[in-house]
């Protein structure tokens, strides 16, 4: 057993002097361990001094360990079912037929005849968040309100959730993603997390004022930043706002006052937040255990502004000046700018998150992503509740690409805007979407036509180049293609053409983006000013290998050449 990690404790849950206890034997998996690990870390390397106002703690957290997911696999007889290629709707309706092992059934109910406030039932896979494959947003997430009042529908919900995460370990994204890796499925094991969720209640609905993403490597470093100070990413409400790929707020903490470089008011207004998650406190919706979000409701920011919940993240447009004021002391449409924190430094938020990313790293060994949450107080501190710690694989090549060079003739595409670092040279695939024929109406057919080829691609061992248009990964099949990582999983090098009516900011929390680092994608953003133009002409000129009136896969003679600077983010593709 790990240092500090105690049997889970049936008289107490939320109060205990030990917020992190455990179930069962075997693995913690990645990302309980991840906070295990950071947990003394936290306490014992940080100056809170330095940042009255704020209470930094790791919400109270019980591991089910991963021998307790074994038995319940071999106990159920579910392996046939789970590893065969049958639907996510059929694994998921035998996972929750299944029943958990008795051992664990006493301390469960234990647990939620304490605890009436909304719990998140987490993975924590023994390959999630590994140095080399991090496994992102990969396996599933479930959150339950938790407020029913006896204890026994409690109980019943907290089960389906664990057998929904159980589950989620064979859904298809995840068999698709583990064919990107060097594992198989039948290696994979799966502890869970029950924590709490940080958040207070509005009426019927139940979120943190604020969530966060922190990287202290930023691959999309602009203005003055340079990579290594980092970038946030936040947002109002849950986090799955930004993990999903949603409109979030992303800064350098060098440099927080700085906008992103939008085009305008009109600009910013469209790619901002104007949406929020929350759990649901209020009536139970339809029953419907095999879905993520079965407890969870999304709703305009006008609702948060109902709630007064946006007096730290919000400004306000003036129509009659028709500027930008900090704050919500004025009436008008609200923007999530984040500025009474960022501008004004209300909260220390900036210096605080910056000063946990820097012990992070140091204890970690390498780069990392953090993800947190918090809620704002009157009469006692804000509380930030860290949430997650994982390492970043960030290439230390050195490759040197001049804004001069992007102008270069002979070359497929450039841009100044690159993730990722280094040179590849090996691929002669390439797959694209027809502009000609692009719809944002059917970007999910997309996604599919894009797996058939993906599929076919990986299974024969080549990399491609994907090209395509506006957001890669996004939640939201109006910004771009809705594609899980385990659909595009074989593409080495991935552009972002421009297109009018797509052109957004990444979001660069997502764990679409951080699956991109990890496998170390090269991930292209194309300015839509066209100044960096795409040579369709050449493209349209290769040798068809497939073709579908959406997307075409195209054969080199010759691979092209990829080149990345990560530390100027400029990147072009060389013509073979």
């Amino acid at each position: 057993m790990k240092k500090n990690i105690v049997a889970f404790n049936r008289s107490s849950f939320l109060n205990s002097e030990k917020r992190i206890t455990c179930i069962g034997t075997g693995s913690y998996g990645g990302k309980a361990t991840g906070l295990i690990d950071i947990n003394d870390v936290l306490r014992d390397k940080i100056n809170y001094n330095d940042f009255k106002g704020i209470m930094l703690d790791i919400p109270s957290m019980t591991v089910i360990r991963s021998d307790v997911f074994d038995a319940f696999m071999k106990r159920n007889n579910l392996y046939e079912i789970a590893l065969s290629e049958t639907s996510d709707e059929r694994i998921a309706h035998a996972f929750q037929q299944a029943s958990l092992p008795f051992e664990i059934l006493g301390d469960l109910r234990s647990l939620i005849s304490q605890v009436n406030i909304p719990l998140a039932i987490r993975s924590s896979s023994i390959l999630e968040d590994s140095q080399h494959e991090p496994f992102a947003g990969i396996y599933g997430t479930k959150m339950t309100p938790n407020n029913q009042p006896d204890t026994t529908t409690r109980f019943n919900k907290l089960v389906e959730g664990i057998k929904f995460v159980y589950a989620s370990t064979y859904f298809k994204a995840a068999k698709d993603y583990m064919r990107a890796t060097k594992h198989n499925t039948e290696d994979e094991k799966m502890a869970v997390i029950i924590q709490e969720v940080i958040g207070q209640r509005h009426d019927t609905r139940y979120y943190p004022e604020l969530s966060g993403v922190g990287r202290s490597y930023n691959y999309y470093a602009f203005g003055n930043a340079d990579p290594e100070d980092g970038t946030v990413s936040l947002a109002l409400g849950l986090g799955k706002t930004i993990v999903d790929g949603g409109l979030s707020w992303s800064f350098s903490p060098k440099y927080p006052r700085s906008e992103p470089p939008f085009g305008g008011i009109s600009d910013m207004m469209k790619n901002t937040q104007n949406s929020f998650w929350s759990v649901n406190m209020g009536s139970p919706p339809s029953y419907d255990p095999i879905n993520e979000a079965e407890y969870l409701t999304n709703q305009n920011i006008s609702v948060a502004d109902e709630d007064r919940t946006l007096k730290y993240v919000a400004s306000t447009l003036d129509s009659r000046s028709g500027r930008i004021i900090t704050g919500v002391g004025k009436t008008g449409p609200r923007v999530l700018t984040f500025a009474p924190i960022l501008k004004l430094h209300d909260i220390p938020l900036v210096d605080f998150v910056s000063e946990i990313l820097k012990v992070c790293e140091e204890s970690v060994g390498d780069p990392v992503e953090i993800e947190f949450a918090m809620t704002f107080h009157n009469d006692k501190p804000h509380r930030l509740g860290f949430l997650q710690v994982r390492p970043m694989v960030v290439s230390s090549e050195d490759v040197q690409v001049s804004k001069e060079e992007l102008k270069n003739t002979s070359l497929l595409c450039s841009s100044p805007l690159v993730l990722g670092n280094g040179v590849t040279s090996n691929i002669l695939d390439i797959v694209y979407l027809k502009s000609n024929a692009f719809d944002a109406s059917i970007t999910y057919k997309i996604a599919g036509e894009l797996e058939i080829v993906n599929r076919k691609l990986v299974s024969e061992g080549k990399p491609y180049l994907l090209i395509g248009f506006g957001r890669w990964g996004t939640s939201d099949p109006w910004a771009g293609i809705p594609v899980n990582w385990g659909q595009i999983s074989g593409a080495k090098v991935i552009v972002e053409a421009p297109l009018e009516g797509m052109n957004s900011e990444l979001s660069q929390g997502s764990h679409f983006f951080h699956n991109v680092t990890g496998f170390g994608v090269k991930y292209f953003s194309i300015p839509y000013s066209g100044e960096f133009p795409v040579d369709w002409d050449w493209l349209a000129g290769l040798a068809t290998i497939f073709e579908t009136n959406l997307i075409r896969h195209v054969k080199l003679e010759l691979p092209v050449e990829v080149k990345v600077d990560g530390k100027s983010g400029c990147g072009l593709i060389s013509k073979s």
